[in-house]
């Protein structure tokens, strides 16, 4: 039939295929090129060492004892928090650390933080919940920091060290007055004992 030669349509395949590369390679192109800027290494880092809230309470033992601290504070006008009460209007408990138990870290740590800083007086109690392994008695360190805006550092406004010698003890390890500038009231910080672990019962 005359000289009629079928349609090639190879040239047609091999110049989609180039199109389609070429606009896939130009996508990851831009896409390698954005990644750095969605979330910067710096941005990262600051939020990793920055805590948030304003007062935050920490406690800490030492790791690898089988020991159970609880953390209670208690905020001006608020209700306890502690392990049976984890949140108030004012502080949420964030860690509540078991000892060994379901703790994958070995950190013996707890830590509660507010949101905002209300002036009047914080209490900031640590209690000996659970001792298997007998280690007494447990040194305990609490830090309190003051976190007054979110532009702010954290900055440490009181330490104490205590010691727990017997399983159910409660001790006050300190109470303390911030003013309405989020401000240690100077002459205010005592350890008069304020039982907070059984304030339903009051």
């Amino acid at each position: 039939m005359g000289g009629l030669e079928p349609f090639d349509d190879d040239e047609t395949g091999t110049v989609f295929r180039d199109v389609i590369l070429l606009a896939l390679a130009g996508f990851v192109a831009i896409v390698v090129m954005i990644l750095p800027h969605l979330n910067p290494p710096d941005a990262r880092q600051a939020d990793a060492m920055e805590p948030p809230g304003n007062v935050v309470v920490e406690v800490r033992w030492p790791d690898g004892l089988d020991t159970d601290i609880d953390l209670w504070v208690q905020a001006p006008a608020d209700i306890p928090v502690g392990y049976s009460n984890k949140g108030g209007a004012v502080f949420n408990l964030l860690r509540d650390d078991l000892g060994k138990r379901a703790d994958a870290t070995g950190l013996n740590y707890e830590v509660s933080y507010s949101r905002g800083i209300l002036p009047g007086e914080y209490t900031v109690n640590v209690h000996l919940y659970r001792n298997p392994g007998r280690t007494l008695p447990v040194p305990v360190t609490v830090v309190t920091s003051v976190k007054k805006s979110a532009e702010e550092s954290a900055r440490q406004i009181l330490a104490s060290k205590v010691d727990l010698t017997r399983e159910g003890q409660e001790i006050t390890a300190y109470r303390f007055r911030l003013d309405d500038q989020g401000d240690l009231v100077p002459g205010s910080v005592h350890n008069l004992q304020r039982p907070l672990r059984n304030w339903k019962k009051r």
